[in-house]
C-alpha cells in the first residue's frame, strides 16, 4: 500500500515537472519572440536616427568647410593685397634711387666737361707761355753772351788792377764762401738742433714727470749700524764673557764689529754688509732672550738664523714680484731679488732702488706705448748683478746679463740689464728707459750719500775735461757738479761755435764719466772794452 502510495506520488510530481517544464518552454518561446521583435525593431529606429544625426553632421561639415574656405580666400586675398603694396613701395624706392644717380651721374658729366673744357684752356694758356719762355729764353741767352763777355772784360781789369790771377782769385773767392758756408751750416744746424732739443727735452720732461708723480718713494740711505737694546746694563758683561770670549766667538761666526760702550742699554753693531748685520742683530736679540749666551750656542743660533734669513730672502723675492705685477721668474732670480733687501749702493738699499725704477720704467713705457710688462721687469731686474759674491769679476751691468741670460729672460730684459751703463750696445727702445729710470732714482734728493773724495775728484775731472777744449780759458763745476760754466777766449770762439762747443762738451761729459742725474754746460763768452779818460 505505502509502495503504491509511493509510486503515484511520484508519478504525480514527473507529471507536475512536466507540465510546468512545458508552461516554461511555451512561455520563454512567446516572450522570446516578441522580445526579438522589439530588438530589430529598436535596431531599425537606432539606425534611422544615426542616419539623420550623420545627415546633419555631414551638412554642418560642410558648412564650416566653406565658412573656412572663404576666411582663407580671405586671407589669401589680403596677403596678395600686401605684397602688392610692398613691391609697388619697393619699385618706387628702387626708381627713386635710380633718379638719384642718374642726376648725380648727370652733374658728374657735367663736373667732368666743364674740367675738360678748363684743361683745353689751360693746355691754350700753357702753349702761350711756352712760346714765351722760349722768346724769354733766347733773350736770356742773348743777355748771357753780353755777360759772359762784360765779365771776361771785367776779370781782365781785375786781374790788372789787383795784380790777381783768375786761380788766385777762385781760390780766395772759395776761401771766403767756405766761410760764409760754415757759418750758415753752424746757424742751420743750431736752429735745428735748439728746436729738436727742445721739443724732445719738453716732451721728455712730460714723461719723466708723469713717472715719478706716480711713484711715491722714502728716502733710502742705509746706514752701516744696528743698535741692539738691552734691558740692563749688567748683560754687557755677559756679551763680553770671560776674557772677551763670547764677544770675540760672536764677531767671528758673524763678521761684524760689535761695540760695547758707555750707551746706555745698547750694543752697537757694525758691518757694511746688511745680511751679515742683520744675522748679527737677530741672533744677539735670540742670545739675550735665551739668557745662554757662550761660544757653542754662538755657533748654533747664527747658523739657524742665516738658514732663515736664507728662506726669508726667497720669500721677499716672490712678494716682491707679485707685488710688481711680475709672473715666471726662475727660483733663483728670486732668490737674487731677495737678496737685494740686504745689499746698498752708496747707502741706497738695492731692492727699494729696483723697485722704483722698474715702477718708472713701466710707467714711461706706457706713456710711449710700448710693453709696459716688459718695461717694468727689465727696470726691477736691471742691478741683479750686484746681488753676486764678489769672487766674480766684471761690471755688475754684464755680470746681470749673464745672469738673465742664464735663466732665460726676455733678450729685450738682457740687453737692458747689460746696457744701462752703456757696458754693451743698446739694442730697443726700453734699455734707454731703464737707464734714465736708474738716473732718476739715483739722483733724488737724500737718496745716496757719496764719499767726500770720490766728490771731489768728479768735480776735478768735470773741470778738466771741459778745459781740455781749444779756446777754454777758464772753468768752474758748480752747484754741486750739477753745472759746469766754460770761460772762452773772445778772440778764438765766436757766438756761433759757442754753442757748438757747449755741444761739444755735453757729448764729452756723456761719453767719458758717470754721474748721477744730469750735468748743464754753460759757455760763457765776453768781450770786454776799456778806455780811460784823463
Amino acid at each position: 500500500m505505502n509502495e503504491n502510495m509511493l509510486l503515484i506520488i511520484l508519478a504525480g510530481d514527473m507529471l507536475l515537472v512536466a507540465i510546468f517544464f512545458y508552461l516554461g518552454w511555451f512561455l520563454n518561446n512567446k516572450v522570446g519572440k516578441k522580445s526579438i521583435a522589439a530588438s530589430e525593431e529598436r535596431a531599425k529606429q537606432i539606425l534611422a536616427d544615426m542616419e539623420r544625426e550623420n545627415a546633419a553632421r555631414k551638412r554642418e561639415a560642410e558648412i564650416d568647410a566653406e565658412q573656412i574656405k572663404r576666411e582663407k580666400l580671405l586671407e589669401v586675398k589680403d596677403e596678395a593685397h600686401r605684397k602688392k603694396v610692398e613691391l609697388d613701395n619697393e619699385t618706387n624706392q628702387r626708381n627713386q634711387k635710380f633718379a638719384n644717380l642718374e642726376l648725380q651721374i648727370r652733374q658728374k658729366e657735367d663736373t667732368i666737361e666743364k674740367r675738360v673744357n678748363a684743361a683745353i684752356q689751360k693746355e691754350k694758356e700753357v702753349r702761350i707761355i711756352e712760346q714765351d719762355i722760349q722768346i724769354l729764353n733766347k733773350q736770356i741767352d742773348s743777355r748771357n753772351a753780353e755777360l759772359e763777355k762784360a765779365e771776361r772784360e771785367q776779370n781782365t781789369k781785375l786781374q790788372k788792377i789787383s795784380g790777381l790771377t783768375a786761380e788766385e782769385a777762385k781760390l780766395m773767392l772759395m776761401e771766403n764762401m767756405v766761410s760764409e758756408a760754415k757759418n750758415d751750416v753752424n746757424k742751420v744746424v743750431k736752429d735745428i738742433y735748439d728746436r729738436s732739443k727742445a721739443e724732445a727735452k719738453k716732451e721728455a720732461q712730460k714723461i719723466i714727470i708723469q713717472a715719478i708723480q706716480r711713484t711715491a718713494a722714502d728716502v733710502s740711505v742705509e746706514t752701516t749700524v744696528s743698535v741692539v737694546h738691552i734691558q740692563n746694563d749688567e748683560l754687557k758683561g755677559r756679551i763680553i764673557g770671560k776674557e772677551g770670549r763670547n764677544i770675540r766667538a760672536f764677531e767671528a761666526a758673524t763678521g761684524v764689529d760689535v761695540i760695547v760702550d758707555d750707551t746706555p742699554e745698547a750694543v752697537i753693531l757694525s758691518s757694511y754688509d746688511m745680511f751679515r748685520r742683520e744675522v748679527a742683530r737677530i741672533s744677539l736679540e735670540r742670545l739675550i732672550a735665551d739668557g745662554r749666551i757662550h761660544p757653542a750656542r754662538i755657533e748654533e743660533v747664527v747658523a739657524k738664523v742665516g738658514l732663515e734669513l736664507e728662506e726669508e730672502m726667497y720669500k721677499e723675492g716672490e712678494y716682491t714680484m707679485l707685488q710688481l705685477g711680475i709672473h715666471g721668474v726662475h727660483t733663483e732670480i728670486l732668490k737674487l731679488v731677495g737678496r737685494m733687501k740686504y745689499r746698498s749702493s752708496y747707502g741706497q738699499n738695492l731692492l727699494q732702488h729696483s723697485v722704483e725704477v722698474g715702477y718708472l720704467t713701466g710707467i714711461m713705457a706706457a706713456e710711449l706705448g710700448l710693453d709696459a710688462s716688459l718695461a717694468k721687469r727689465a727696470g726691477m731686474l736691471h742691478d741683479v748683478g750686484k746681488t753676486m759674491d764678489r769672487v766674480i769679476e766684471g761690471p755688475h751691468a754684464l755680470i746681470g746679463y749673464d745672469l738673465a741670460k742664464k735663466y732665460r729672460e726676455h733678450p729685450v730684459i738682457c740687453n737692458a740689464i747689460g746696457s744701462h751703463h752703456e757696458d754693451m750696445t743698446m739694442e730697443n727702445a726700453i734699455s734707454p728707459l731703464v737707464q734714465a729710470a736708474d738716473a732718476i732714482s739715483g739722483a733724488r734728493p737724500g737718496a745716496r750719500r757719496e764719499p767726500i773724495e770720490g766728490y771731489v775728484k768728479r768735480l776735478e775731472t768735470l773741470e778738466a775735461l771741459a778745459k781740455s777744449f781749444e779756446g777754454v780759458a777758464k772753468t768752474y763745476a758748480i752747484q754741486a757738479g750739477r753745472e759746469v760754466r766754460v770761460v772762452v777766449e773772445h778772440e778764438k770762439i765766436d757766438d756761433i761755435f759757442a754753442d757748438k762747443l757747449a755741444y761739444d762738451i755735453a757729448r764729452k761729459i756723456e761719453s767719458e764719466m758717470e754721474y748721477p742725474g744730469q750735468i748743464k754746460v754753460t759757455v760763457i763768452r765776453e768781450v770786454r772794452k776799456v778806455h780811460i779818460a784823463k
